[in-house]
């Protein structure tokens, strides 16, 4: 074999030690735990390098085996080296003392201490255990059976030698764990360096890092599909951690394929995008997608590669994601039950992180390295326009990829002392609806009703919770329920809400970003004046993305401004009513007065299970905030509950206040309509209507299994039909007839399903 088949080289980066070894000419893919020309050629380089913290084998891919697992080598490594030293044993013939002229178990001793040391123990260091405990136990039969006494000494001197290599070997990590599989172990049987050693695996032209092989011990508990990637979810042996497993399509191409992309990434890596491209990344990512298909054709025709025009599709869609994509991230993002993501530093220690809609939180089988982060920030940088260096250590943004939306949060030093860090919060693809939450029990029907209610009638609303909650999800579902026909601004300093998608559903929408609360400066618009601005553009329901800082007191300016004309309504962190009214008040600077500007605090929080496994997103409190209060709304009656959530029965319960009619903010909607004006149950019915109708859409979409029917697109239909029946009812009768209503809706509902089948 050619010396510079193990050439290597000792790379010194970020307090780690990296021994790589060049195996392209190897004739076999290089595996420590498959096989033992590979163990013992590396101990050899081992006992030259000295100390190192990963090793990694270059052959098309990287084969990358961890610190622990190196520790493993290094310790065989060393007990090798103090072995070869030690001439009394590699040298036998000082070993005993054996009668004059007596030879004839010298050979056959001195060649077994040789093989087991000098070879075994670096090719197959359980296998030189096993050899030495199985000739201990045949040189005690020996001894007990010997004739000639003279051969005692000299036998009980081998045994003791045999006792202190077994016992040196006993004492490394490597022995220890294997010891309870070594019952009828066969030598050359490398089953047990597979439970022990798994490295991670990356193709040349990436820098992500992935365990390809599943974990051993583990349970599978779930497994889809994800377009061409491969998921499977597992319940891990000895921590209540899952692991959610992928296998994305550029881990399983052969050699030719690898070779191409690898070309292709080379080449396409002379062009470095520009921050003008990044302004358009959609179409950048289109320019890329062209120039990476004619050259992977042109690659492949030069190679004699005969590619079909599906895989070549699938090698172009692989080279702009690693190119000027975010690589594995993107294909985290397109799974749909992934809601957050977080990348810890420093990098290339520590896997991905998720949290799934079905099985919480989980790691992943993917660990970035800093090459791969430190490109993510700087494409993070062009894309938002925003600083992301030492005297400014955050940048919050958004991301837009192809099939779907996040929010990212990147952290540095000095606030990060390790480096780069991110957290990625997903949006869902399209818009969510209220019928969405009642499907996933988020709210049900009555709440469903309430909230369009309140929303047709113009009322100021703040959706608050924790982190997580679903808060700007719930925000945006109400959006949905605004017809059409109205205007609407939206001001955020993070673009999370679904403006493009319902602007391509027929909303009339102005999108206005400003400047993040967490940025020094800058050249972009203060949320403050973001807001502000928003009153001079004209007759509009205002959404705020989420209260953070001193913009808090324009909101309270444009829900005095609004109040009674147009939807007002914005996120705010809190856990509850009296929570968001100290928050608004103490922490934001809002006079107490103005708070009174709030009709309704919607509280999302999660729910979880006694044994603290399990968390499901719940709206916990519809509240109305009364205006007669003077300090205090908590000590003096200024918040009203109209639906609480109950633990038993899961989901939100009426409270008697609003079975009762005893809510000002309903009937001050009641008051603006002549049908309703003092008639509590015409206002309860026309609710409870808006609950059935919200009910029969998702009953419906079940039982048809179209699930769909629950999403933007659809519910935005079914809106303008209620609404359009509702006013052809009224002008009918005079009044709006609920049964009519809900029978004609019922009925166009089924017409429009039969269309949508068709």
């Amino acid at each position: 074999m050619p010396a510079e088949t193990w050439s290597y080289d000792v790379i010194r980066e970020a307090g780690e030690v990296i021994l790589r070894i060049n195996l392209d000419k190897y004739p076999y893919t290089p595996s420590l735990e498959d096989d033992s020309v590979c163990m013992s050629k590396t101990i050899d380089i081992l006992l030259q390098v000295g100390e190192v913290t990963r090793i990694v084998y270059y052959q098309k891919r990287d084969y990358e085996y961890d610190y622990s697992q190196v520790q493993f080598l290094l310790e065989i490594a060393r007990l090798y080296n103090r072995l070869v030293r030690q001439k009394a044993i590699t040298g036998y013939a000082a070993m005993g003392t054996a009668p004059e002229g007596c030879t004839r178990c010298y050979n056959r001793r001195y060649a077994f201490i040789q093989n087991v040391v000098l070879k075994l123990l670096k090719s197959d260091p359980i296998g030189a255990c096993v050899e030495l405990r199985r000739e201990l136990r045949r040189e005690k039969i020996r001894i007990e059976r010997v004739i000639d006494k003279r051969c005692v000494p000299c036998m009980q001197q081998y045994i003791n030698v045999l006792e202190y290599l077994i016992a040196e070997l006993g004492k490394t990590a490597l022995v220890k764990i294997a010891d309870p599989y070594l019952a009828g172990y066969k030598i050359g049987d490398r089953t047990i360096y597979r439970r022990i050693f798994r490295p991670l695996i990356k193709p040349d032209f990436m820098f992500t890092r992935l365990m390809a092989s599943y974990p051993l011990g583990a349970e599978e508990i779930d497994t889809y599909m994800v377009d061409n990637t491969e998921v499977t979810i597992f319940s891990l042996p000895n921590t209540i951690q899952n692991l959610y497993h992928i296998m994305p399509p550029e881990f399983k191409l052969n050699e030719d394929k690898y070779e191409i992309l690898d070309t292709a990434r080379k080449i396409m890596a002379e062009h470095k995008p520009k921050k003008a491209e990044f302004v358009d990344p959609e179409r950048m990512r289109q320019v890329f997608y062209n120039v990476g298909h004619d050259l992977i054709e042109e690659l492949a025709a030069s190679r004699n590669v005969r590619l079909r025009t599906k895989e070549i599709d699938e090698l172009t869609h692989i080279l702009v994601r690693y190119t000027v994509g975010f690589g594995l991230i993107e294909v985290l993002l397109q799974d749909e039950k992934v809601q957050d993501l977080t990348i810890n530093s420093p990098m290339g220690h520590t896997p991905i992180f998720i949290i799934h809609a079905d099985h919480a939180d989980c790691k992943t089988n993917i660990i970035p390295v800093r090459a791969e982060a430190e490109s993510w920030a700087a494409k993070l940088r062009m894309i938002s326009g925003r600083p992301l260096d030492e005297a400014n250590p955050i940048l919050d943004t958004e991301l837009a990829l192809p099939g779907t939306r996040a929010r990212v949060c990147v952290i540095t030093s000095p606030l990060n002392p390790t480096g780069l860090a991110y957290a990625f919060r997903r949006h869902r693809d399209k818009p969510w609806t209220l019928p969405l939450f009642i499907a996933n029990r988020m709210i049900n029907p009555l709440a469903a009703g309430i909230l369009s209610f309140l929303i047709d009638g113009t009322r100021t609303m703040l959706v608050a919770g924790t982190r997580s909650a679903g808060k700007t999800s719930l925000l945006a579902a109400l959006m949905v329920e605004i017809m059409r026909k109205y205007r609407i601004i939206t001001v955020e300093d993070t673009l999370e809400l679904p403006t493009n998608a319902l602007i391509n559903m027929g909303y009339n929408i102005q999108s206005m970003k400003v400047r993040s609360a967490l940025a020094r400066g800058g050249t972009e618009v203060a949320a403050d004046e973001g807001i502000r601005t928003s009153l001079r553009l004209g007759d509009s329901a205002l959404i705020i993305g989420e209260v953070r800082s001193k913009e808090a007191l324009a909101l309270y300016e444009a829900m005095r401004v609004g109040a009674m004309a147009n939807t007002v309504a914005g996120t705010i962190h809190g856990e509850s009513a009296y929570g968001v009214f100290d928050r608004v008040v103490n922490d934001l600077g809002v006079p107490r007065t103005s708070f009174k500007a709030t009709d309704i605090v919607v509280v999302c929080n999660p729910i979880r299970s006694a044994d603290g496994l399990h968390r499901w997103r719940r709206v916990t409190q519809l509240t109305e905030v009364r205006k007669h209060w003077e300090t205090d709304p908590s000590l003096e009656g200024g918040f009203v509950d109209l639906m609480k959530y109950d633990t038993k029965t899961d989901q939100l319960e009426a409270s008697s206040d609003l079975i009762n009619g005893d809510s000002d903010v309903l009937k001050a909607i009641a008051g603006n309509v002549k049908e309703w004006a003092g008639n509590w149950d015409a206002v309860w019915d026309n609710i409870n209507l808006r609950a059935k109708i919200k009910e029969r859409l998702v009953e419906y979409a079940k039982k048809s299994k179209m699930m769909d029917l629950l999403e933007a697109p659809f519910v935005i239909l079914s809106n303008d039909y209620f609404h359009r029946i509702s006013d052809k009812i009224r002008e009918e009768v005079g009044f709006l007839d609920s049964k009519r209503i809900y029978f004609e809706w019922n009925e166009w509902l089924k017409r429009a399903v039969k269309k949508k089948k068709l």
